[in-house]
């Protein structure tokens, strides 16, 4: 039976990497992998950046299974002017959008009907060192914000500012085409996350936002890590209100036995 998501929701799918997680991404080099797939992750420096792709690649046709009824092994994808990748084949599967994020510990996979999306996920780690980095790529208002903080509560801080930003340009489509310090977001306990826009981006139509089009959520489904969640408005939905009936749904994934099918006549993206 598959899954049906309304207008207004998105599934966020995560799955923890432990030691299963390895026999179950072993599983699918063999049943979900394709011969393309196989060769791009072959130029991956390391086993670890090999490992990352092939997990994504096989979580993803995974998910998006769930929700039309074909094999995972039937999926095909492209990519936009800045590699944001999306739907090829089937054809029924071109209304649902999809962002990936994979992180020590964690794969993340969410989708929506239609709409814009974009996911990241982040290790709380203690060792990052958070000052160099949001000097380089943070706001300026982000920085500020920052450092007015109690220092036992910057870490965190920087780790949803950090989240949110990877995940609107993924939604966005734009990827680092946006300069991360450009856009800033206000993260407050009691109200909806906010997102600005620098003025200097006006200059350039096809960088200029509303914020009145983003809808963006901090989840910690596991204690270990933070996920962040940009989802785009709609054209049919009105701009003051449709951000208070988004639903977002997290699913924890579960891993089941791969059903072996040949790879004969079916075409691969890689």
């Amino acid at each position: 039976m598959v899954l049906k998501l309304q207008p207004n929701q998105a599934h966020l799918w995560y799955l923890p990497s432990e030691e299963r997680t390895s026999d179950w991404l072993s599983q699918a080099v063999d049943s979900l992998i394709s011969p393309a797939e196989f060769a791009q992750a072959q130029k991956f420096l390391t086993r670890q950046a090999r490992d990352s792709y092939l997990m994504k690649r096989a979580f993803v046709r995974t998910v998006l299974s769930q929700y039309i009824d074909v094999s995972p092994q039937s999926w095909t994808f492209r990519a936009n002017a800045y590699g944001k990748p999306e739907v090829a084949t089937p054809a029924a599967g071109r209304s649902l959008r999809f962002s990936l994020a994979n992180t020590d510990g964690l794969v993340i996979c969410a989708v929506a009907p239609g709409r814009d999306i974009g996911v990241d996920a982040e290790m709380i780690d203690s060792t990052v060192e958070t000052d160099e980095i949001a000097d380089h790529f943070f706001a300026p208002t982000e920085v500020a914000a920052l450092r007015a903080l109690p220092l036992d509560e910057q870490q965190y801080r920087f780790f949803e500012f950090w989240t949110l930003k990877e995940a609107y340009i993924k939604a966005s489509g734009l990827g680092m085409s946006l300069p991360l310090e450009k856009f800033a977001f206000v993260a407050h306990k009691e109200k909806p996350i906010e997102i600005a826009f620098d003025s200097s981006l006006v200059d350039d139509k096809s960088l200029v936002d509303d914020p009145r089009n983003w809808h963006f959520s901090l989840l910690r489904p596991i204690k270990s890590h933070l996920i962040a969640v940009a989802l785009g408005r709609l054209p049919a939905e009105e701009q003051a209100s449709w951000r208070a009936a988004i639903e977002l749904i997290v699913k924890p994934f579960k891993i089941k036995p791969f059903e072996q099918r040949a790879y004969q006549d079916v075409a691969f993206s890689s």
